[in-house]
């Protein structure tokens, strides 16, 4: 799972449990829950009953005649909005490359060429390799700087050392000089195709 993922995932976590569990209390108090099934609620309880305000006037006012009270809320008020347009961003921000330059950046003759497009190219290539069962490309980062992120499943009893080596001088290669790049970052991940346990004769 990627990092920003894992983050949105756990925000969006957070705030519903919070939400979630905030609206079942107001529910609680607004059918009259506490009082039908016996229960007692902690005192100061916010909507313990269905006539229960959540905040009192005493609540509300308690603090606005300090002099401290409005700076802090428009501070706070401040800092959430800032967070809210940071996360906004890095929502906007793109991960992967969409079309690649071919030739470098600018593209030489304004030719481009899609993520998809080489990704799939290059996992052909690699799919001829000895020893590749399945092969996998996904091309992230930026569009003058991508990065091919190869997932291989080999098969039984090939070696990964000869796999990587071949892989780097031969398909990842292949792809840098068609897309006429310095350099191509790729990284690889490896895994071994389950196979059947041989019976010893």
């Amino acid at each position: 799972m990627k990092r920003k993922s894992a983050v949105n995932r756990v925000l969006l976590a957070v705030t519903g449990i919070v939400l979630f569990g905030t609206g079942l209390l107001m529910l609680a108090g607004g059918f009259d829950l506490y009082r039908r099934w016996n229960l007692s609620p902690p005192e100061d309880w916010p909507r313990s009953t269905p006539n229960a305000v959540l905040l009192g006037d005493a609540d509300r006012t308690r603090w606005t005649d300090e002099g401290w009270w409005w700076p802090v809320v428009i501070a706070a008020l401040a800092i959430v909005l800032l967070l809210a347009l940071w996360w906004l961003l890095t929502q906007l921000r793109r991960t992967h490359p969409g079309s690649i330059p071919v030739g470098g950046t600018p593209a030489t003759d304004g030719v481009e060429l899609r993520e998809h497009a080489l990704s799939d190219a290059l996992a052909a290539d690699v799919l001829h390799q000895p020893g590749v069962e399945h092969a996998r490309v996904q091309m992230t980062g930026r569009a003058d700087h991508p990065e091919a992120r190869i997932d291989l499943t080999l098969t039984p009893g090939s070696e990964p050392g000869p796999v990587v080596q071949e892989l780097c001088d031969g398909p990842v290669e292949r792809a840098r000089r068609s897309t006429g790049r310095a350099r191509l970052s790729a990284h690889a991940r490896l895994g071994v195709s389950p196979h059947k346990p041989h019976r010893a004769q």
